[in-house]
């Protein structure tokens, strides 16, 4: 077994999680002087950093639990091929985080938690630019807005969708259906009319953008542990390690583990009530492709333009860690898909159409960022939700000025592990 000891002329830190998140922390804490290990069992992006929809999402400033939600959870959950699913041998597991949910339901709390999710959606896009300058992957970011259709005559709705969102500073406007075919043509003849958010963006590839900043990272010294951490130990203020192979001696440690997160928390001592939302993408070619993403407001489902095709993607499946995929929810996508964009054609190998991901949810929809309570060399950097892409650059920037004694440039006190401990 090997010993791994490293100089205290700079510190040496262990971000476990090679997904966007843990790439992006390890890239600020090099650029800060650490020395960084990076740990996964599985490699570089290959979580939901793979099959992602690619939308760097900061208009989405509301957490999910919201009221108006709550009428429609029964017909929702009841729907095999509804957009939230709980499978039928997950629902008692489920049922202690859906409580918690509701309860960030009440107006006052879902009030705090939509400004703290803003304070980071506000500058998630800056810090993106940043991040992709000084790699030199500017050409992976696409800054072309993105839509939510309509596809009944729902004007007042749209309105009201448009007033809510104008309400937290996001830039959006509301077309009708003939600028709207000027703005993004091929669009099925029965939209009648879309949200345009203009200050959003995409990537054409979630997994080339987590391999070219891998890159970057280790032409700044990252260092790449391709192995599953096995044991986390705590003793006089050392952290130690274990893998099947190796023990690392660190002086900080970072868990950007995502969905994987709880049972490594639990080791340390912290509780936190994490589950999984389990989403899928269906990849289907078109002739005629997208500009942007487009989001459906009735059906909860998104398509984006990639290198590799059109993703469409969404859902939201309840069914934890353990469970087989049910591709019967990514297949219903490309049904979904010909409803808002028709030019599409299901050829794609077999094995390159469907995929499933863990989203590491909360039920704030607020992740776990910072400094744990109790442990002066332990942080944290998890459970994005469906913002994990969006907001790691962002948060990156936040967990790793933290990490190496700076004040981060927001208020982390919202984010802290200890609103569950």
């Amino acid at each position: 077994m090997q010993n791994q000891q490293h100089s205290n002329q700079t510190p040496h830190i262990v971000v476990l999680g090679a997904g966007v998140v843990g790439l992006c922390t390890a890239i600020q804490l090099q650029l800060r002087g650490a020395t960084v290990t990076l740990v996964d069992k599985d490699g570089v992006g290959e979580g939901c950093s793979k099959g992602n929809a690619g939308h760097f999402a900061t208009e989405q400033v509301f957490p999910l639990a919201q009221a108006s939600l709550l009428p429609q959870l029964p017909g929702m959950l009841l729907d095999p091929k509804g957009a939230l699913r709980i499978s039928p041998t997950y629902l008692f597991r489920a049922i202690p985080w859906f409580l918690r949910f509701m309860t960030n339901m009440r107006r006052q709390v879902f009030k705090r938690n939509t400004a703290s999710l803003r304070a980071l959606n506000e500058g998630a896009m800056d810090a993106w630019q940043r991040l992709l300058d000084k790699s030199q992957n500017q050409h992976l970011l696409h800054c072309k807005g993105s839509l939510l259709t309509f596809e009944s005559d729902s004007r007042e709705a749209a309105k009201a969708t448009r007033a809510m969102y104008q309400s937290e500073g996001v830039g959006v406007e509301l077309l009708e259906r003939q600028a709207l075919d000027a703005l993004q043509p091929g669009l099925h003849p029965n939209i009648t009319h879309a949200l345009h958010f203009t200050q959003v963006g995409h990537t054409s590839s979630p997994y080339q953008l987590s391999q070219s900043l891998f890159l970057y990272a280790k032409s700044l010294g990252v260092k790449l542990l391709q192995a599953e951490i096995t044991q986390i130990k705590h003793a006089k203020g050392k952290l130690t390690l274990s893998t099947d192979s190796s023990v690392l001696n660190t002086d900080k440690l970072v868990v950007c583990t995502g969905a994987f997160s709880k049972t490594l928390c639990s080791q340390l001592g912290y509780q936190v009530p994490l589950d999984t939302e389990r989403g899928y993408h269906y990849m289907v070619s078109s002739e005629r492709m997208p500009t942007m993403p487009v989001v459906s407001f009735e059906k909860k489902f998104i398509l984006t333009p990639m290198s590799e095709g059109l993703r469409l993607a969404g859902t939201v499946e309840f069914a934890g860690l353990k469970q087989a995929p049910n591709y019967q929810r990514a297949d219903m996508l490309k049904q979904l898909g010909e409803s808002i964009w028709p030019d599409i054609q299901d050829d794609k190998p077999e094995d390159e159409k469907r995929w499933m991901g863990f989203r590491p949810t909360l039920p704030d929809s607020l992740p776990v960022m910072g400094k744990a309570p109790r442990h002066d060399n332990l942080f944290f950097n998890f459970g994005h939700q469906h913002l994990g892409l969006t907001l790691a650059a962002v948060s990156a920037e936040l967990v790793a000025a933290e990490v190496m004694g700076e004040k981060p440039a927001v208020n982390m006190i919202p984010y802290s592990i200890a609103r569950f401990n």
